[in-house]
């Protein structure tokens, strides 16, 4: 445990109004698992398989607690308010020039909750990369994720497609940005 610290100390716990953003822990693997087994869930992103591997969600969380690591992933943790310990993931991976591109997914049964703009909205207001500008992409057959962005301040930059790992194929995209002050 103490490791763990060490190494996610540069990570921080960051406010939402019901819940907090928090970096992973190993415990939280068996309800990854379970929503990202989930077909729909899966499906929406561009990197987890259906069927989720054997294995798969434990490297997962294993490349996100380590010291190397060009994404960092939290958890959205509704325990202090009596909801469930992970609601969802959100994540910003690094990349050039001050720039880093927002990832997340809420469990099915958690959706339409407005958890994912809470954690959008946290995460860009903390901007914990000192990021000048955010990226995003979602799938086009998802607009509610689309809305997630723009309730955000994302805005839009154009159609793309991204290969997604689940459907085994290119799909469609729309991308935006967010010019940080």
């Amino acid at each position: 445990m103490i490791q763990d610290t060490i190494l996610l100390a540069d990570q921080p716990v960051i406010e939402a109004e019901r819940f907090v953003l928090r970096p992973l822990r190993k415990s939280d693997a068996g309800l990854i698992a379970l929503y990202t087994a989930d077909r729909r869930v899966a499906e929406g992103t561009r990197a987890i398989p259906h069927p989720l591997p054997p294995g798969a969600t434990e490297a997962f969380v294993t490349r996100a607690m380590s010291a190397g690591r060009v994404e960092d992933v939290w958890a959205m943790d509704g325990s202090e308010q009596g909801l469930a310990e992970v609601l969802g993931l959100v994540s910003l991976t690094r990349m050039e020039n001050d720039q880093s591109e927002i990832g997340y997914w809420v469990a099915p049964g958690f959706w339409n909750t407005g958890f994912a703009s809470e954690a959008v909205a946290a995460l860009v207001a903390a901007n914990p990369h000192g990021a000048r500008t955010l990226f995003a992409e979602v799938f086009q057959d998802n607009p509610g994720s689309a809305r997630v962005l723009t309730n955000c301040g994302f805005d839009y930059l154009g159609d793309a497609e991204s290969w997604s790992v689940a459907r085994n194929a290119r799909v469609p995209t729309w991308t935006y940005l967010r010019k940080m002050a």
